[in-house]
């Protein structure tokens, strides 16, 4: 019995542009998400979303049905978009601390809680620039962007239980940064 989702892929692969426009539709938000953790603008993220699906269209024919299934394969093509863009060079400045969730969560009257929110946001961004490369790709993928294990691990060429290994050193480690920091 095939998914809704195998359904769509399957429609996309005959060049049906409805579909197309369905999976990218789905798939947007996290890339763009995903992109603009690691490049300089918004535009740059958009532009390499773009290249991305791009490159899916032209290259649906390779893909086979696997555990990360389609949402793998996809930012598996993203990473790559990503990387190329750093070897040009088009990142030029940081990606802005609000990208990864600098914002309140809950609105109070008191503005002390709005001090001590910023602080805590502040010292979790800290934390979490003290983390290797890796260690921020990883969560960002499982965390920000939301992939799960198998799909993260398409992307980073390892398993899925690797992948869990790998996050929960990472969530120590940025335990033990952020402890340090208060």
């Amino acid at each position: 019995m095939t998914t809704e989702l195998e359904q769509l892929v399957d429609r996309a692969r005959t060049a049906d542009p409805d579909a197309w426009e369905a999976l990218y539709r789905r798939a947007y938000p996290r890339l763009f998400a995903y992109a603009r953790r690691r490049l300089a603008t918004d535009e740059q993220a958009e532009d390499a979303v773009s290249e991305a699906m791009t490159r899916a269209m032209h290259g649906i024919g390779g893909f086979v049905w696997t555990r990360a299934g389609i949402d793998g394969w996809l930012f598996g093509i993203a990473r790559n978009v990503v990387f190329e863009t750093y070897r040009e060079g088009a990142r030029a400045t940081p990606t802005e601390p609000s990208a990864f969730g600098a914002h309140r969560s809950a609105q109070s009257d008191d503005p002390l809680d709005g001090v001590v929110n910023d602080e805590d946001a502040r010292r979790v961004r800290a934390a979490f620039a003290r983390l290797t490369a890796d260690e921020r790709h990883l969560l960002e993928l499982r965390l920000v962007v939301g992939l799960d294990a198998a799909q993260a691990g398409a992307v980073l060429g390892r398993r899925s239980g690797a992948v869990r290994t790998a996050q929960s050193r990472a969530l120590q480690r940025l335990r033990r940064e952020y402890a340090g920091s208060v």
